[in-house]
């Protein structure tokens, strides 16, 4: 059971004994962790908890906010701490002040992000594999962004649903025959350094109007999939596309490969929330097939 002595534990785990918890309250937005501000006589701190046993959540978060405040300019939230104590797991962030979002913000934001995706790897993947939401996410090594989009992102949550009874063999098939096509859909480009689950309940405007992204899932990929992810819930200024084209120009025809691309992110959803996110799928593949 998580409760007010859980949170103490957690934080004189990080911090030492010189620090108290004077007020624990929930903040709303996560569906896979319990998430709370913790005010402390040191200040505040954003805390994430789940079950013991999903501890390897927030290692994995931890590493790829380790990796986004190396290599990307964008803000990254600063880690204080994960471990577990009794029943619970514990991430513990520094607290970012929530500010308004202007005109500014989205250049830099999207200025910001376009000097992230230069960071590139020769291949296509990660040295560890991570999570996307809940599910396991392979990050493999793949010499070509294809055979990655493939066999690392979309093969292992097509067999998710398969199992699930969520598709079936015409689906796949489908699939099978688009396989076939992305060499000459997708443009070649080098890999890219990914935040990897870009939504716009993963980034926030801190109080100085800056940009700060959360919530990883980090990896080297095609750039176009993260900027189409930008897409599918909205909540991206124009201004933060402009300016990105402006930092790191696009291959034309990037609009028409929106939909490809998101193929990943909503094969994600239709495992984590039902089939609701299916129909998106299967016009994407009647008009590519």
């Amino acid at each position: 059971m998580i409760d007010s002595t859980f949170y103490s534990e957690a934080i004189e785990n990080s911090f030492g004994s010189d620090i108290s918890v004077k007020n624990i309250s929930p903040v709303g937005g996560g569906c896979i962790n319990q998430t709370s501000k913790i005010t402390t006589n040191l200040g505040p701190y954003f805390i994430k908890v789940n079950a013991v046993d999903q501890l390897n959540l927030f290692q994995k978060e931890k590493r790829g906010l380790e990796i986004l405040k190396e290599k990307s300019t964008l803000g990254v939230p600063n880690i204080y701490g994960v471990g577990s104590s009794g029943s619970g797991s514990y991430l513990i962030l520094e607290w970012i002040e929530k500010g308004v979002a202007n005109t500014d913000f989205w250049h830099q934001f999207g200025r910001q992000l376009g000097i992230q995706h230069k960071e590139s790897s020769s291949q296509f993947g990660l040295e560890h594999d991570n999570h996307i939401g809940r599910l396991p996410q392979s990050n493999r090594f793949h010499q070509s962004w294809s055979e990655f989009f493939v066999q690392e992102r979309l093969e292992p949550q097509l067999a998710v649903a398969e199992r699930s009874g969520m598709i079936g063999k015409t689906v796949r098939n489908q699939f099978s025959i688009l396989y076939k096509k992305l060499n000459h859909l997708i443009p070649k480009e080098h890999s890219s350094l990914l935040h990897g689950d870009l939504w716009s309940g993963n980034f926030l405007c801190g109080s100085t109007s800056s940009p700060y992204i959360f919530d990883p899932a980090v990896y080297y990929g095609h750039r176009e999939t993260e900027l189409a992810f930008t897409t599918m819930f909205g909540g991206f200024d124009h201004n933060f596309y402009s300016a990105y084209s402006e930092e790191f120009p696009l291959e034309p025809g990037f609009d028409e490969r929106i939909e490809i691309h998101n193929l990943y992110p909503l094969l994600v959803h239709v495992n984590l929330f039902g089939q609701s996110y299916l129909s998106g799928i299967l016009n994407t593949l009647k008009r590519h097939i």
